[in-house]
This record gives structure tokens, C-alpha cells and sequence, in this order.
């Protein structure tokens, strides 16, 4: 294997499995900090190693294995060998894991990751930056994009969370009783953006992470086991759920994106939502819950046409009361422009034109340039897509966007031209 193909196959190896890696090493260390610099020097290695000696057969485990032996040397050489070992040794060697302390207890290190990410000795804020550093694998540019925010403001974020865990020393579990309820709602929040991140990548060549969808959708699944009572996280696993069930139709061949209008509705995961919307019955009226119901209006849209646009703005508006966000509102825009017509939604959407939370959102000038367009304002809709197009760091929305830009100048020309030939 050359030298180029082995980087890239460790540095998309490390990319799926660092979530995993950080989780492992951290039960051994108790320190989510040491845990991600130990996964990164396993990463080195594998930078070192596999051009030389090829790709491993399990190249995941063979950076679980690596990181987790210098997790214990470390041990060993912080602490009294005999003291620890209790400790590590379960993880010096593959066996299954134990039985379970309890009947409320779970063996998932990712859960125990972000339960400790969002212990309440954290900010909100620096409770969900670090976890979808530390779980969802996104740099600190994704998540500054995700947060509508600057990319120092996330990175103190993130140094200080890890600080704080060291000093006070917080456990590596998954708590119980009234302690895992005050952190449910961050845990939900977490999980959550890691889904948005793989169904919509913020950055680079693919348009979704598959792998990231997954790793959001066994958590929700496992938090729902563990809180079965819990009406918003039923709601949280049947949003995942109903939304998942399209990824597949959401690329074409090539990769490239396939708008809602333009999916295959044959192809669409119906063993998905079928259990999407049976988790919805169990959901309350939460933001998550409310959000479920949205994605289940179009799940059982059996065509495009079919889509109940008037209750999906309705929607819109029972989650703006619930989460005021600038966001929600560019949603409700677009589903009240397909239920009222495109100057109703641009209405609404150019009152959001000036809000410095959305200086950077390519999808406003892209909303925009799509509501024009149909208005037949060609030329103003090629601005907007190409706006937007320079503000998306992911290479297939840019090229999409592009395509649009294009298209729409089309559009104006072959209008004026059939004017010109129509007799007055």
C-alpha cells in the first residue's frame, strides 16, 4: 500500500472509531482529556505503522488495542501497579463484559462518555461543544457552524470543560436516580447534533456520515431502555428514526444531493418509520416530540404532492414556542411558502435577513434564492445561490448550489427570450 492511501485509510479509520477509542481508553484512565491525547498518539502510530506493515484486518480494534495499552502504562506509572489493576485488567485482554450491577445499569462506554461530558459541573454550552468533540468526532470549525458561533469561542469551550472534569474528578458512568435526570436534556441535545452531523455533514466531500447517524441512533435506542417513562427521549428516538429511514434515498450515484421532492418514496426505509412512528406514541409534546411529528408528516406523504404543508407550519409554530430559534423560523418559511405560496414565505423569511445568527447559515441565501426562483425572479435567485454557495464549506451542497445558480440564469434567459418571439 502506498504511502498516501495508508493516511487516508487511518485518518478515515480514526474518524469513525475515535468516539469509540476516547470511550474505551477514558474507563480505563477516568479522564476524558488524557483519553482523547491517548487516541490521538494511537493515531500517530497508526500514521507510522500501517504504511509500512498495511492496513490491519480490524484497524478499529487495532487502535482500541494500541491506545488502551498506553492507557495502561500510564496507569502504572501514576498509581500503585497492584491498586489499579483491579481496575484495568478486565481491559488488558478481549472478554465479555460482566453481568450487569444492576437491572438500570448499561455497559456502553459512548453513553458513559456523554453522560460524563454533560455532568451539570459544566456549562450547557461547553457540556454539548466538548461531546461532540469527544463523540461525534467534529472539529472545532464544525461545531462553531453548528452552535451559530466562533471557532475561539468553542475551542476555550472545550479545554475548559476538560479542566473542569479533571479537577473535580467526575466519574466515568452512566448515573442513576434524580442525577441522570438533570442531564438528560444536554444528553438529548448531544445526540441529537451528532445525527444532524452525519444526515447533513457541516464540512468536506460527503453529504452525510452514515456511520455518525448510526452511533446516534444505538444511543437513542439505549437511552430510551434506560428511561422508558421518559416521553422527550421516545420523542428524540422517533425523530432519529423517521429521518433516518430517507438517508438512503438522499445521494445519487455519485453522491450527489437529492432533494425531498426529488426522493424515490419507494426506497425510503419503511421498517424505520413504521417503528418511528410507534416510538411517536409514546413521545409527549416536547421540542423533539414535535420535531418527530414534522418528519412523520412527510414519512407519510406517499407522494411529494401528498405532503400536509399547512399542519407541518402549524408545527413550525408550536416549536417556536418552544425553542424560539431563527432557525425554526427559516423552516416554518419554507412550509408556509409550500402552503401559502412563495411571497408568503419570503415574507417571513426576509425578516430574517438581518439577524447576526445567521450571517454565516448558507441555507438562508439558499431558501431565498429558492423561494425567488419561483417567483420568477431569476436573476436575484443566481445572486443567493452563489452567496450561499461561498458560505458552505461542504463540497456537494456548494456544488449544488452552484448547479441552482446556474440554472436559474437559464431560466431568466429562455423567459426573455420566448418574450421576445411572442407576438404583441
Amino acid at each position: 500500500m502506498t504511502v498516501p492511501s495508508a493516511t487516508e485509510a487511518v485518518e478515515a479509520v480514526f474518524r469513525i472509531e475515535s468516539a469509540r477509542v476516547i470511550a474505551g481508553v477514558a474507563r480505563i484512565v477516568g479522564d476524558v482529556g488524557i483519553a482523547e491525547e491517548l487516541a490521538q498518539d494511537a493515531l500517530v502510530v497508526a500514521l507510522e505503522v500501517w504504511p509500512v506493515s498495511g492496513v490491519p484486518n480490524n484497524p478499529g480494534a487495532w487502535l482500541m488495542a494500541t491506545a488502551k495499552h498506553r492507557a495502561i502504562d500510564l496507569v502504572r506509572r501514576k498509581e500503585t501497579y497492584a491498586r489499579k489493576l483491579a481496575k484495568v485488567g478486565r481491559a488488558q485482554e478481549d472478554v465479555l463484559p460482566p453481568e450487569l450491577r444492576d437491572a438500570d445499569d448499561i455497559d456502553d462506554d459512548l453513553l458513559r462518555l456523554i453522560f460524563t461530558a454533560c455532568h451539570p459541573v459544566l456549562s450547557r454550552e461547553a457540556q454539548i461543544a466538548l461531546t461532540l468533540r469527544l463523540v461525534g468526532g467534529l472539529t472545532t470549525e464544525e461545531i462553531a457552524r453548528a452552535f451559530l458561533t466562533s471557532e475561539p469561542t468553542v475551542a476555550q469551550r472545550i479545554v475548559r470543560a476538560k479542566r473542569a472534569l479533571a479537577r473535580t474528578q467526575v466519574p466515568f458512568e452512566v448515573p442513576y436516580g434524580s442525577d441522570r435526570a438533570t442531564r438528560v436534556s444536554s444528553v438529548l441535545e448531544v445526540i441529537y447534533l451528532i445525527f444532524n452531523e452525519g444526515y447533513s455533514t457541516t464540512a468536506g466531500d460527503d453529504l452525510v456520515r452514515p456511520a455518525l447517524c448510526e452511533d446516534a441512533l444505538r444511543l437513542a435506542r439505549v437511552l430510551a431502555g434506560l428511561m422508558p417513562t421518559e416521553p422527550e427521549v421516545h420523542g428524540l428516538a422517533a425523530l432519529l428514526k423517521l429521518q433516518a429511514s430517507r438517508i438512503a434515498t438522499r445521494t445519487g450515484p455519485l453522491g450527489e444531493p437529492v432533494l425531498l421532492a426529488d426522493q424515490n418514496r419507494s426506497k425510503w426505509n419503511r421498517m424505520l418509520i413504521r417503528r418511528g412512528l410507534e416510538a411517536l406514541e409514546l413521545a409527549g409534546h416536547g421540542p423533539y416530540s414535535v420535531q418527530a411529528a414534522i418528519a412523520g408528516c412527510h414519512a407519510q406523504a406517499i407522494r411529494y404532492e401528498d405532503t400536509q404543508w399547512t399542519a407541518i407550519a402549524e408545527l413550525y409554530c408550536q416549536l417556536m414556542a418552544l425553542t424560539p430559534s431563527p432557525v425554526v423560523e427559516l423552516n416554518r418559511a419554507v412550509a408556509v411558502s409550500m402552503s401559502d405560496g412563495p411571497a408568503a414565505g419570503l415574507k417571513l423569511v426576509d425578516t430574517l435577513v438581518d439577524d447576526p445568527a445567521l450571517k454565516d447559515y448558507h441555507l438562508l441565501p439558499s431558501v431565498r434564492g429558492d423561494l425567488l426562483e419561483r417567483l420568477g425572479r431569476g436573476e436575484e435567485a443566481r445572486t443567493e445561490f452563489e452567496r450561499a454557495a461561498s458560505m458552505t464549506r461542504n463540497a456537494r451542497d456548494k456544488a449544488l448550489l452552484l448547479d441552482k445558480a446556474s440554472r436559474s440564469v437559464s431560466v431568466v434567459r429562455s423567459r426573455r427570450a420566448a418574450s421576445l418571439r411572442t407576438p404583441s
